[in-house]
């Protein structure tokens, strides 16, 4: 995020997020004595809270290593510590961001100070991607096939939001599938909605337009020509993306075990906690904030009692995104000041 615009943008970003965030808390917690709410959320076991915190950060830690595991395979310069440094700046930038945008653009810009060729680092998050998003629609599909009616039970209305989700996903699986599979079909369609659109008013003529399609589709190109050479990496990146997937999951049945709850099972409880992230995972919300804790309200209010039901929702929310957030911002500030750095030797050196 380079030069005054950038600056700019990310501050604008940032407002936004925390705008929201304050809008969250307020509606949640209005009302609500603070007091009280730190006791029952003092009254989680030691064990379990470290348990869900250290699930929270495994989530983030497994994207870093399958960046590194495909990286190493392209001949990347980056260890495995730096590459789990990516990820969390990765968590970050997507968590202030509306509908995550912002995460691998910074992830590809650290990578290539890092000394990473552009076109690898692309391909790599790129993989990443796509193996995140398939396993979630795996995911969804198994819950949409084998647990629907205890989905429309417990999500009552807001059923129709899991929907969408399980569509807006699903659809960005095949075009990515598409792109992989039939590139020019693809670009030969997207020039033909260009035009469409433009003919239509709705857009103006840019040349700078096709060719950014031009670059994600040659993108794609070589993620398949990646993956055609290296199934092995890629059976493994799959194995660890749905891993990744489970520890979010998981991570609730620890807050409800915490606070010395028992009669409903792990796996229910994870297949609720899969059906509010799949709900959520496309909303153009930073970090999904607000929806997700109205969701996770109603989805779990006949799984939690109603005096542990918000200290829960904030002990999950802190463990799996807030506290990872924190961690990313870190990494972020790290990343920045060792940048800063380099120039100033730069500098130093060419004076």
């Amino acid at each position: 995020m380079g030069g005054k615009r950038g600056w700019k943008k990310g501050a604008l970003e940032l407002a936004l997020f925390l705008a929201v965030l304050v809008l969250t808390f307020r509606t949640m917690f209005g009302g609500q004595k603070i007091g009280s709410l730190l006791a029952a959320i003092g009254r989680l076991t030691p064990v379990c809270t470290a348990a869900a915190v250290l699930l929270g950060l495994l989530f983030v830690c497994l994207e870093g290593f399958m960046i590194w595991l495909l990286l190493t395979a392209m001949g990347g310069k980056s260890g495995l510590g730096r590459c789990v440094g990516y990820s969390f700046v990765g968590f970050f930038y997507s968590g202030i961001t509306p509908s995550a945008t912002g995460g691998q653009p910074m992830q590809l810009l650290y990578m290539k100070r890092d000394g990473n060729r552009v076109e690898d680092s692309t391909v790599v998050l790129m993989v990443v991607a796509l193996c995140y998003k398939l396993a979630l629609v795996c995911i969804g599909a198994v819950l949409l096939i084998g647990w629907r009616e205890r989905l429309v039970s417990r999500m009552g209305g807001s059923f129709g939001l899991y929907l969408l989700g399980m569509l807006l996903n699903t659809l960005l699986v095949l075009l990515l599938l598409g792109v992989m599979g039939f590139p020019q079909v693809m670009r030969r369609t997207a020039g033909s909605l260009e035009g469409l659109l433009v003919r239509a008013g709705f857009w103006k003529q840019d040349s700078a337009r096709m060719e950014r399609t031009d670059r994600f589709v040659e993108s794609y190109r070589r993620a398949v020509q990646f993956l055609r050479a290296h199934p092995g990496r890629l059976a493994a990146v799959l194995l660890c993306t749905f891993v990744q997937r489970c520890t979010v999951f998981v991570l609730t049945w620890m807050i409800y075990l915490g606070f010395g709850l028992t009669g409903t099972g792990g796996g229910e409880i994870a297949w609720l906690q899969a059906a509010v992230y799949l709900a959520v995972d496309m909303l153009p919300v930073p970090g999904a904030q607000g929806v997700t804790e109205l969701l996770y309200k109603k989805v779990f209010s006949g799984i939690f009692p109603a005096g542990l039901l918000l200290p829960a929702m904030l002990a999950s929310r802190a463990a799996g995104f807030y506290l990872p957030l924190l961690f990313g911002l870190a990494a972020a500030a790290g990343f920045w000041m060792a940048g800063r750095r380099g120039k100033d030797k730069e500098r130093i050196a060419a004076a």
